[in-house]
């Protein structure tokens, strides 16, 4: 199959649909609403909020909004969603700041996500 713009099927994902890079989800923003930092081992809950009139939730924040009916790991947000963490956190930022979700800072010593996280690459890597 070819398209009209000589591409063919070289940006289509046969299971996932068409592929959108992470930065149009996030409307091109890096950083979450607030800067506000959020912990992998930090919990998520939907407050059962509608959204203001101003603001419009996307599939992902939809995705995200159901699987944080109970309160939820970011770590298994991020593991739900397949989306990389840093376009999580900008989600979760939109949805913090008007009030959709609430979140439970667990109190770590500083570097521990750092450490978890390298953790979790040296088990990877030792398979």
């Amino acid at each position: 199959m070819t398209s009209r713009d000589g591409f063919g099927d070289r940006w289509l994902d046969r299971e996932a649909g068409p592929v959108v890079r992470p930065y149009a989800v996030t409307k091109g923003r890096t950083q979450p609403r607030g800067g506000q930092p959020f912990g992998l081992i930090d919990v998520v809950f939907a407050t059962g909020e509608r959204p203001p009139a101003h603001f419009r939730p996307g599939p992902e924040h939809r995705r995200i909004l159901s699987l944080c009916r109970r309160p939820t790991p970011i770590a298994d947000v991020i593991f739900e969603v397949d989306l990389p963490i840093g376009v999580v956190r900008v989600l979760l930022g939109d949805l913090a700041g008007e009030g959709m979700i609430r979140v439970i800072f667990t109190q770590s010593e500083p570097g521990t996500e750092q450490r978890l996280l390298r953790m979790v690459l040296d088990g990877l890597e030792s398979l």
